[in-house]
């Protein structure tokens, strides 16, 4: 400490305020509103100098001793109860802006110090032109990336993880504690300077590489799950074109085979075997049409497709889709939904047939819209140890495709969902918002 009046301690206790208040602001996300947060940091900025103040005035010697520990003690709590991140992303941004702070309070000192011989003003002017500097930087270089990676840390932090960012802070404490501030300059002292600030400094940087590369990761492999699932949806709507061109080349073929018998009953004036022939032809027209589950074309047609390929693996489906045929819903996110589910209630279903306990495979899908709500359900054999993981079923239980676009979409229209083992049946159920549009035609059940 370069020591002072009060009004010296005063200036630079809002110095340190400010400093930190303009440095949490880059990289921090408050609870509040624009208004209501600027208020808030005024307050503190002209409350925690005022007491500082008031105590460097009644007992100097504590004051120098442990004031700065206070001090940022005090503005962790105002962090804490301002901030809407989570916990462990609190502690990482604290530990960075401490960090940042040692670097204005020692690199005005040390400027001071050297260059001009401990004028109390130079340290106050060099301290405003790091914070500025500082702040420039962190709404340059690091505001836009440390958001995407607070979603990463939220997601990803352990334990362990969050113990490190503990110790950084910890770290950053004891040296701007420490006592070999108020020392002459020496090279050892320097060097010692220089090499704290470049431990910690890396510390920060490697928490914040490493969950920069898992957030980063995860989100290559959500990608490739989505680009999965696309193959998996061509794949059955090319199913469906290809059992649409046989049907028709059948039917191309049949026609001509149909007309023939029929000109033969007129020629020879057999109407009561013609009207007989044309029943049994319209019952088998009938018969091989396609399955009408519900009205909405794009619902009927996954569902259908699906529903066939389940069929053919020798799984018992239930259906009940009351979709009408016009609903205030993208096409592409509910069917994106419907294929995941089904396509992992299928994949369930044959890793329980490899296992020779012969158990009855089934599928239970259920779609209804109730007071514009869209509800799923889906229950379907699954093997007995699947285990979820956060509430979520493990990829090497539903071949890794599709949780997680269930759950970004469900997000995406306020939905809840759970995913339930429950004794070898896997439960689905989803909720999501939804406001129906006002049909000519009732919905097919």
């Amino acid at each position: 400490m370069l020591g002072g009046s009060v009004y010296i301690a005063f200036i630079r206790f809002v110095i340190n305020c400010i400093g930190v208040v303009l440095l949490f602001s880059q990289i921090g996300e408050s609870r509040f509103g624009r208004k209501k947060t600027i208020l808030c940091y005024g307050c503190f900025c002209v409350a925690a100098p005022v007491l500082a103040s008031i105590w460097y005035v009644l007992d100097w010697e504590s004051y120098a001793r442990v004031a700065p520990f206070t001090t940022y003690l005090c503005f962790s709590i105002f962090v804490f109860w301002i901030s809407k991140d989570a916990v462990c992303l609190k502690f990482y941004k604290l530990a960075l802006v401490f960090y940042l702070m040692a670097l204005y309070v020692v690199g005005g000192l040390e400027i001071s110090i050297i260059l001009f011989d401990r004028n109390i003003w130079a340290d106050i002017i060099a301290r405003i032109l790091i914070i500025g500097i500082l702040t420039l930087l962190l709404n340059k270089y690091v505001r836009k990336s440390i958001q995407g990676f607070g979603s990463y840390v939220e997601q990803e932090a352990d334990t362990f993880s969050v113990a490190v960012m503990i110790i950084c802070i910890l770290l950053g404490i004891g040296y701007i504690l420490n006592p070999g501030l108020n020392k002459e300059m020496t090279p050892h002292r320097m060097y010692q300077i220089v090499i704290n600030f470049l431990l910690t400094g890396m510390l920060q940087l490697l928490v914040f590489r490493f969950y920069l590369h898992i957030g980063k990761e995860k989100e290559y492999e959500r990608e490739k799950q989505l680009i999965q699932m696309n193959y998996r949806l061509l794949e059955r709507q090319l199913e469906i074109l290809e059992e649409s061109v046989e049907s028709g080349r059948r039917i191309r073929h049949d026609a001509r085979h149909h007309n023939t018998v029929i000109a033969e009953y007129a020629r020879r004036g057999q109407k009561e075997e013609l009207l007989q022939y044309l029943k049994e032809y319209e019952e088998e027209i009938t018969q091989g049409m396609p399955e009408m589950i519900c009205a909405n074309t794009a619902v009927n047609n996954i569902l259908s497709a699906y529903t066939r390929k389940a069929r053919k693996e020798g799984i018992k489906v239930t259906l009940d889709a009351q979709i009408g045929k016009n609903l205030r819903f993208p096409s592409l996110d509910l069917v994106a939904i419907l294929a995941n589910v089904y396509e992992n209630a299928i994949y369930a279903c044959m890793e329980v047939k490899k296992n020779p306990d012969e158990r009855e495979c089934f599928i239970r899908l259920m779609l209804k819209i109730k007071k514009n709500k869209l509800i799923i359900t889906c229950r379907n054999t699954c093997r007995m140890e699947t285990e979820l993981k956060d509430g979520q079923p493990k990829s090497e239980f539903t071949g890794g495709i599709g949780v997680s676009s269930i759950i970004r979409t469900a997000k995406k229209y306020d939905g809840e969902y759970d995913f339930k083992n429950d004794k070898g049946v896997f439960v689905f159920r989803l909720i999501m918002n939804i406001e129906p549009a006002v049909e000519k035609d009732s919905p097919m059940h």
